[in-house]
C-alpha cells in the first residue's frame, strides 16, 4: 500500500475517525484505525462493536491496500506533522509515514482480526445538520448518566412523516424537541432509542457538513442507526428497552400561572443564589407582583436572596428546583426570555420554554419539563 495526501486533510480525517476509539479496548485490535486505500481515496475507519466511524478523503493512491495501526498514536502524529504532503508506505508489518524531513515507522496490527464494519442502513431521510445538532444538544441535557439504567441514558427519536420528535429524561426532568425533516416516504413511521453521548458527538461533528442523512435500521438489522454527511458516516447500536410510556401526558393540560423572565439575568441570579445551597438542596423561586424572588439557605446556615423583574400572569406561586437542573433547561433554550408555565400546585411539573420577547408565545418546538422539589418549612 502506498498513498499521498495533504497534511490538513489527514489530520482532520484521522481525528474524526479516532474520536470513537475505546479507551480500554476488550481486544487489542479495537484500538486500531483501519486504512483502506483505493482508487483516488483513502478511508479511515474505527469500530468497537457498538459504534463505528468511517471517513473517506481524496488521495493520490499509487498502490491500493489495507492496514491497521494504532489509532491514537496516528492521531497524535497527524496533529504534529509539518504543513506538507504526507506519504504512507506499507512495508511488511510496518507502515512508514513521511512528511518533509519527518519520518515515523509504525508497527501494524493484524487487520485480519479486525471486525467487519456494519454497513450503513438505507437512508430514511435528510435533515439540516445545524438544526439537528442544536436539537440533539437541547434534549441531551436531560438524558441520564447512570449506566445501571441504560434506557434513560438514551435519546428517543420518533419519526412520523415530516416530523421528528426527540426526547430524553433522567426521571427528574424531561426535554422534548420537535423539528421537520425530509423523509424518503411521506408515511414513514419509526422509533429508536440511541445512546445520548454517541448521538451528541455524531450530530456535533456532522453539523458543519450541511444536510445529514439519517438511516434507521434495515430489513436484516433493525438495531442500528446511521448518520452520514460530507464523506463521513457513523453507526451505533440502539438501546434495547422500553422508554417512558405516554410521556406526552406528563405535560400539564391546564396552566394556572405563567411567568416570563429575561434569561441571562435569571441564569446569573440562580448561579449566585445557589452558592449557599447545600448539595442536593433546592433553591426557592417565588413569583408574584411583577417579580421573582430567589432564595437559598435557611436557619443558621448561609443564606442568599435576590429579586428580579418578571411578568407574572396568574396567582402567585412559590416552588423549589434543583439549581443545576434548572440551569440546564434555561441554558438550552437559546432565546432572550423564558416562558414558565405552572399549574395551581407547586409540586406539579413546570414547563420551561423559550420566547423571543415578552409579548411572544413559545413556538420553538423545545420544551423542558422540570420537576419541583418540596421545600422544607
Amino acid at each position: 500500500m502506498k498513498f499521498r495526501l495533504e497534511r490538513d486533510i489527514l489530520a482532520e480525517a484521522v481525528a474524526w475517525a479516532a474520536r470513537t476509539l475505546p479507551n480500554r479496548p476488550t481486544v487489542p485490535v479495537l484500538a486500531g484505525l483501519r486504512l483502506d486505500a483505493s482508487d483516488g481515496e483513502v478511508a479511515f475507519s474505527s469500530f468497537d462493536y457498538e459504534v463505528s466511524g468511517k471517513v473517506s478523503v481524496p488521495a493520490e493512491v499509487a498502490d491500493p491496500g489495507t492496514v491497521l495501526v494504532s489509532g491514537k498514536l496516528l492521531a497524535d502524529i497527524a496533529r504534529s506533522l509539518p504543513a506538507k504532503p504526507v506519504e504512507f508506505t506499507a512495508d511488511g508489518s510496518k507502515v512508514v509515514i513521511t512528511c518533509g524531513n519527518a519520518r515515523f515507522t509504525l508497527v501494524t496490527l493484524p487487520v485480519e482480526e479486525y471486525p467487519e464494519l456494519p454497513a450503513l442502513p438505507a437512508a430514511s431521510g435528510t435533515v439540516d445538520g445545524t438544526v439537528f445538532a442544536e436539537a440533539i444538544s437541547q434534549v441531551a441535557v436531560a438524558a441520564g448518566r447512570d449506566d445501571m439504567l441504560p434506557t434513560l441514558t438514551g435519546i428517543r427519536i420518533e419519526i412520523e412523516g415530516e416530523t421528528v420528535t426527540l426526547g430524553a429524561t433522567d426521571r427528574y426532568r424531561l426535554a422534548v424537541r420537535e423539528l421537520t425533516w425530509n423523509p424518503v416516504r411521506p408515511d414513514l413511521s419509526a422509533v429508536a432509542l440511541v445512546p445520548a453521548r454517541t448521538l451528541v458527538d455524531a450530530a456535533k461533528t456532522l453539523a458543519s457538513t450541511g444536510e445529514v442523512t439519517l438511516a434507521l435500521g434495515s430489513e436484516t438489522d433493525d438495531s442500528l442507526i446511521g448518520l452520514a454527511a460530507g464523506g463521513r458516516h457513523t453507526t451505533s447500536r440502539l438501546i434495547d428497552g422500553e422508554w417512558v410510556p405516554n410521556y406526552r401526558r406528563l405535560f400539564p393540560a391546564e396552566i394556572a400561572t405563567v411567568a416570563k423572565v429575561e434569561i441571562a439575568s435569571l441564569i446569573d441570579s440562580v448561579k449566585r443564589v445557589a452558592l449557599v445551597a447545600e448539595r442536593n438542596t433546592p433553591i426557592r423561586l417565588a413569583f408574584d407582583d411583577g417579580q421573582v424572588v430567589l432564595e437559598a439557605g435557611s436557619g443558621d446556615d448561609a443564606q442568599a436572596s435576590e429579586a428580579l423583574q418578571a411578568h407574572v400572569d396568574g396567582p402567585a406561586i412559590a416552588t423549589g428546583f434543583n439549581p443545576n437542573y434548572l440551569l440546564d433547561g434555561l441554558q438550552a433554550l437559546g432565546t432572550p426570555f423564558v416562558h414558565m408555565s405552572f399549574t395551581d400546585t407547586p409540586l406539579k411539573p413546570v414547563v420551561v420554554e423559550g420566547i423571543e420577547s415578552l409579548e411572544a408565545e413559545p413556538n420553538s418546538g423545545y420544551r423542558y419539563l422540570a420537576m419541583p422539589i418540596r421545600l422544607s418549612s
